[in-house]
């Protein structure tokens, strides 16, 4: 899959676009073939939702209208490098190529958008024990059960 820097130009202006509503710098489209199948902008503040990023409403979007979840056939454009939360729906949703135009070092240096992904990176890779928000592992003997009938639904 190769790059078409006129989706890039596209999703940079949809990510100005957004600042002048007041919102964040960000926003994406998912393309299948030549059409667009999928796009977003953060809306972070106005939904009052922290999961409103551009990248995940795209993907959502492309998802709904191809009525499917695997877009292996489809390509991401982002107006910035995605968080570790899109990166998660990126790989759940198999994109087949992402192209970004802001990496987070450029968001960090030029508007001081990369101090808390670079946070986010570092305390993932930390044991559950050590990040800065607490996971606290339960164990229960019923913990296997939903996987089990899952299993059975699936694999007869």
């Amino acid at each position: 899959m190769s790059i078409n820097n006129h989706w890039i130009e596209r999703v940079i202006q949809m990510a100005e676009d957004n600042v002048q509503k007041g919102e964040e710098p960000f926003a994406a489209i998912v393309v299948c073939g030549d059409e667009i199948v999928g796009t977003g902008v953060n809306c972070v503040h106005a939904d009052h939702d922290p999961t409103s990023h551009a990248e995940l409403l795209a993907i959502q979007g492309a998802c709904k209208q191809l009525n499917q979840i695997d877009l292996s056939d489809c390509v991401l454009y982002a107006s910035g490098e995605p968080c570790p939360m899109c990166m998660g729906a990126i790989y759940w949703a198999k994109l087949g190529a992402v192209y970004y135009a802001c990496s987070k070092e450029e968001a960090a240096a030029g508007a001081g958008f990369g101090d808390p992904i670079r946070h986010f990176f570092a305390d993932m890779a930390s044991s559950p024990e050590e990040r800065s928000i607490a996971f606290h592992h339960v164990d229960s003997t019923r913990k296997l059960e939903p996987f089990r009938i899952w299993s059975l639904k699936h694999n007869g």
